[in-house]
């Protein structure tokens, strides 16, 4: 008898009297716990059931044995040419636990709810109107005032159109600005030829 069980997100093979290493479950060492996560069941009789994803009648019990660590990984990190160097030790932690058994579970039966209802009295809800909304006037309904225009109108602030014109056609001819050219890296001298004499 058999069963793949999952345990702490990762899948497991177990039998009855069984003893295995899973990641680190938070229970303390000699208190049991039951895995209802059953994949996959295989039982005396050879018949095997198979769980869409898991078989809702059977659980795996077992029972905390002790906690402990793995062995140290060295986690070493290089960038070459670089000068970068990074070392890391990391110890996982885990825990062992013993399979006590496989089976089905037996669900007990709920008990039978008992509906009483305690009719409170109903309160009664008072609203508060809210303050009446400001009008809001829009373009069509708001009412258009004329302002008379004044006779007097300052001309020095304003320019004769005739040298607005003048001035946006100086811009247009006028040649865009150069950009400055990044500055370039000092050319190295040229290498100095030998004369060569041919005898």
């Amino acid at each position: 008898m058999y069963a793949i069980v999952e345990i702490a997100g990762k899948q497991f093979r177990v039998a009855k009297d069984m003893k295995i290493k899973v990641p680190f479950l938070d229970i303390e060492p000699g208190r049991s716990i039951d895995f209802d996560r059953v994949l996959l069941f295989e039982d005396d009789k050879g018949d095997v059931r198979f769980g869409t994803p898991v078989i809702g009648d059977t659980s795996v019990s077992a029972k905390v044995i002790e906690h402990g660590r793995d062995p140290k990984v060295i986690v070493f990190k290089k960038k070459r040419r670089k000068g970068f160097k990074k070392k890391r030790g990391h110890r996982q932690d885990f825990s062992l636990i013993e399979i006590t058994g496989i089976g089905a579970v037996k669900k007990a039966k709920p008990a039978p709810k008992v509906e009483e209802k305690a009719e409170a009295p109903a309160k009664k809800v008072v609203k508060k109107e809210a303050p009446p909304k400001a009008e809001v006037r829009t373009k069509a309904t708001a009412p258009k005032t004329a302002k008379p225009k004044s006779a007097t109108v300052k001309t020095a602030d304003k320019k004769p159109p005739a040298a607005a014109k003048a001035k946006s056609a100086a811009k247009k001819t006028a040649a865009p600005k150069a950009k400055a050219a990044p500055a370039k890296k000092a050319a190295k001298p040229a290498a100095k030829k030998k004369d060569v004499k041919e005898d």
